[in-house]
């Protein structure tokens, strides 16, 4: 039986998920690179602060920045947001736990 054809639209039978990520990691070492060579030829990036002269800084905190806004979705805001497994389709019972039509 032959294998299916990987759908175009980024399945994860297709290699787009793994070219794409593949792609944002290159980016991101190429940036890290670059902030490095920023660092030791002494390229003055004319911090306010100074954590912000640290090689990666800005890449360290927007991913901190992420890990925490998850968090707070998940614990936070999931619990108002959250509704029963039958919030659609209630079922009374005296319909024999057929659903409300």
């Amino acid at each position: 039986m032959p294998s299916p054809k990987p759908s175009p639209h980024g399945t994860p039978d297709s290699p787009a998920p793994r070219r794409l990520f593949t792609l944002l990691a290159g980016a991101c070492g190429f940036f890290l690179l670059l902030d490095l060579v920023f660092r030791l030829t002494g390229f003055d990036k004319h911090p306010y602060l100074k954590w912000e002269q640290w090689p990666g800084f800005y890449g360290i905190a927007a991913f901190v920045a992420c890990l925490l806004l998850v968090t707070v979705s998940r614990f936070l805001v999931r619990p108002l947001v959250k509704r029963d497994e039958d919030y659609y389709e209630k079922s009374s019972p005296d319909a024999g736990g057929k659903p409300d039509a």
